[in-house]
C-alpha cells in the first residue's frame, strides 16, 4: 500500500469502489466538485446543511476559492487543506472533499459522518465472545460497507458492486484491499459471480454453495461470519470478502480447514492462551466424532480393549438393554438432534427450558426404561457439547453429520471401519479446494512458515507476515519491535 501523491490519485484509487461518489453542484455559472464515500457520511445532511445552504444563497456571488464557502454553510467542522495525509484521513473518517476546479491541490473537507450501524443491538448473536469488540452486521448493505469502512481506514479497500437473482435483482458486493489481495483471487471470485444464474437470491449463504470449488461435500469451503473483526482480520490477510443486500453474513475466502477453529478471541488473550483454547476446540471435534463410535466398536466387537475396571461396570449398565449398541447410540444421538433442532426453533427462554427438562427427563426415563446404559449417555451428551466447540456453525454442522457415518462403519467393521471412515475423511478434505487453493494447507501442501498461526498462535512477533498460500501481493502486515523494557524506578547510588 504505497503513499498517494496528490488528491487525483487519491481519487482515482478512492474510484475503483462502487460507493465513491464524485459529483458536481452547479451554481449558476459556477460548478462545485464533490467527493464522498456515500457508505460514510450521512446523505441527508448533505442534502440539508450543505447543498441546499448553497442553492439557497446569492447565486450572483462569485466565489473565487474554498475559503468563500465556510461562511455559506451551517456546518461547523470544516477543514481547508493542500496535505494528502490529511485528505485521506479525513475522507475515510466521512468528510466529503470540496474543490472550486477539479484539479485544485487546496480542497475543503467537509464532515458528515454517519453514525449508521453504532447502536446498541448491533451484536453478534451466533458468534459471541467474553474478549473483544461485539460489534456485529445487519440485513443492510450500505451499513456493512460503512463498518468495515470504519474499521478499515484506507483507500485501497476496493468495493465493487454487481447484481445477481433473475427475479430478486440483489445486490452483491465484492470486497478486498487493492495492493494486498492476489488479483487472481479477485479475478476467480468475480467470474463466478458473473456466471450464476439464479432467480432469488435470499443470503449469502446461498453464495457460498453457487461458487462454491465442490458441492459434494458436507464441509463448508468459505468461512461465513457476522463479526466484523474477522472479516477485517480476512481483508488484511488478503482473503476477498463477499455480502448480498438483506444478509447480515459475509463470506470470505479462499478459506482453509483451520480457519474455521479459529476464534478472534483467540487474538484477544496472551498467544500462549489463545493456543491453549484453540487446542482445547481441535481437541473437542476430535473426540464429538470419534467418541460414540468408538463405544459402538468396543461394545461390539472389542471386549478385550476394554479395562477390566470399567468392564465391570460398562456390563452392568448395559446388562438390561435389549438392543445391540448401534441401536442405542442412534436412539440416542437422534434424540439429541431432536432436542437441539426444537430447541432452536422456539423462543429462546422456552427452547433452553426444553433443551434442559428434556435432555435430563428423556435421559433419565431410558435408563430406567433399559433403553440405553448411564456410560452411553455420559458419552453422546459430551459428543454433542464437543461439536459446538467450533467458532463457525457451519462446521459445528458437519461435525454432527460425520458421527453418524462413523457409527455405522464401526458397527460392521470394528475399529478396522473407524480407520476406513478415517482415511476417506483425510482424502476427501485433501482433494478439497476453496477458490482453487489446498483445503488442508499449511499440512498439505507442507507450507513449515504458515504453521505459526494453525494449531497454536504464535506471539505477534512472529506473525507480521501474511499466509503465503495466499499469494498476497504484500508479505510483511508490520514491522515487530521490541519494547524497550524500563523498571520506572532507579536505584539510587
Amino acid at each position: 500500500m504505497n503513499q498517494l501523491k496528490d488528491i487525483q490519485e487519491l481519487k482515482k484509487q478512492a474510484g475503483l469502489s462502487s460507493d465513491f461518489i464524485t459529483t458536481t453542484i452547479t451554481l449558476a455559472n459556477q460548478k462545485l466538485f464533490l467527493s464522498y464515500y456515500k457508505t460514510l457520511i450521512d446523505e441527508k445532511w448533505l442534502q440539508d446543511h450543505f447543498i441546499h445552504a448553497l442553492q439557497n444563497r446569492n447565486t450572483e456571488i462569485e466565489l473565487k476559492n474554498v475559503e468563500d464557502i465556510r461562511a455559506w454553510i451551517p456546518i461547523q467542522d470544516a477543514q481547508i487543506t493542500s496535505e494528502i495525509k490529511d485528505i485521506q484521513f479525513k475522507l475515510m473518517k466521512g468528510h466529503a472533499i470540496i474543490q472550486i476546479n477539479e484539479n485544485d491541490r487546496e480542497c475543503m473537507l467537509l464532515n458528515l459522518a454517519s453514525q449508521i450501524g453504532v447502536r446498541n443491538d448491533n451484536t453478534t448473536e451466533n458468534e459471541f465472545s467474553v474478549v473483544g469488540p461485539k460489534i456485529g452486521f445487519v440485513e443492510n448493505i450500505d451499513t456493512n460497507i460503512h463498518l468495515l469502512r470504519c474499521q478499515l481506514n484506507i483507500p485501497s479497500l476496493i468495493v465493487k458492486e454487481m447484481t445477481i437473482g433473475t427475479v430478486s435483482k440483489t445486490k452483491v458486493v465484492i470486497i478486498y484491499i487493492d495492493g494486498v489481495t492476489n488479483e487472481e483471487n479477485i479475478r476467480n471470485v468475480e467470474q463466478r459471480l458473473s456466471d450464476i444464474d439464479f432467480d432469488v437470491l435470499f443470503d449469502s449463504s446461498i453464495l457460498d454453495q453457487l461458487i462454491s470449488d465442490n458441492s459434494f461435500t458436507p464441509f463448508p469451503l468459505f468461512v461465513s461470519t457476522e463479526r466484523r473483526d474477522r472479516v477485517a482480520y480476512a481483508l488484511i490477510s488478503g482473503q476477498v470478502a463477499i455480502i448480498s443486500d438483506g444478509s447480515p453474513y459475509f463470506v470470505t475466502g479462499p478459506s482453509t480447514l483451520f480457519d474455521f477453529f479459529i476464534s478472534p478471541e483467540d487474538y484477544y488473550l496472551p498467544w500462549i492462551l489463545g493456543s491453549f483454547f484453540r487446542l482445547i476446540r481441535i481437541f473437542g471435534v476430535i473426540f464429538s466424532v470419534y467418541a460414540t463410535s468408538i463405544y459402538v466398536a468396543l461394545t461390539t466387537f472389542h471386549y478385550e480393549m476394554i479395562p477390566k475396571d470399567l468392564l465391570g461396570p460398562l456390563i452392568f449398565s448395559r446388562n438390561n438393554v435389549p438392543f445391540p449398541p448401534v441401536l442405542e447410540v442412534l436412539f440416542l444421538e437422534i434424540t439429541i438432534e431432536f432436542l437441539r433442532e426444537a430447541g432452536a426453533r422456539l423462543p429462546t427462554k422456552i427452547g433452553q427450558t426444553l433443551g434442559i427438562v428434556g435432555g435430563i427427563v428423556i435421559g433419565q426415563a431410558a435408563v430406567e426404561a433399559a433403553l440405553t446404559s448411564n456410560i452411553l449417555i455420559i458419552t453422546v451428551a459430551l459428543s454433542a457439547l464437543a461439536s459446538f466447540a467450533t467458532p463457525i456453525y457451519k462446521m459445528s454442522n458437519t461435525i454432527r453429520f460425520l458421527r453418524f457415518p462413523m457409527i455405522v462403519m464401526a458397527a460392521f467393521w470394528g475399529n478396522l471401519g473407524i480407520i476406513f471412515g478415517t482415511c476417506f475423511i483425510l482424502i476427501h478434505i485433501t482433494r478439497l479446494k476453496s477458490l482453487g487453493h489446498p483445503y488442508t494447507v499449511p499440512f498439505y501442501p507442507l507450507r513449515i512458515k504458515d504453521l505459526k498461526d494453525s494449531f497454536i498462535r504464535s506471539s505477534y512477533e512472529l506473525t507480521n507476515t501474511r499466509q503465503g498460500y495466499l499469494r498476497p501481493i504484500s508479505l510483511i502486515r508490520y514491522s515487530p519491535k521490541k519494547n524497550k523494557k524500563t523498571s520506572g524506578f532507579e536505584e539510587e547510588e
